[in-house]
C-alpha cells in the first residue's frame, strides 16, 4: 500500500465522518437557534429550557438517521475489506 491509497483512505474515513455527524449536529444547531429565539422574543431566561428539547430532538434524529449512518459504515467497510483483500 502507497501513501496515496493511504491518502485516500483517510480522506474517505474524514468524508464518512463528517456524513455521519452532519444530520444530528444539524438537527442540534437548528433547536438551538430556535430555543434561543423563542428566550430572547418572550425574555424568559431559563437555562435549563436549551437542553430538554435539544436531548430529545437529537434522539428523535439519531432514530430517523440510524438506518442511513448504518448504511454509510456498511459500504465503508465492504470498500476497506475490498482493498485489504486486494492487497
Amino acid at each position: 500500500m502507497n501513501g496515496g491509497e493511504v491518502l485516500d483512505i483517510g480522506r474517505d474515513a474524514i468524508w464518512l465522518t463528517i456524513q455521519l455527524c452532519a444530520p444530528i449536529l444539524i438537527v442540534g444547531l437548528v433547536v438551538g437557534v430556535v430555543i434561543g429565539l423563542f428566550q430572547a422574543l418572550t425574555q424568559i431566561q431559563e437555562q435549563t429550557l436549551i437542553y430538554a428539547p435539544k436531548i430529545i430532538a437529537i434522539f428523535i434524529s439519531l432514530l430517523l438517521f440510524l438506518p442511513l449512518m448504518g448504511s454509510l459504515l456498511g459500504s465503508f467497510m465492504r470498500t476497506i475489506t475490498s482493498r485489504i483483500a486486494g492487497m
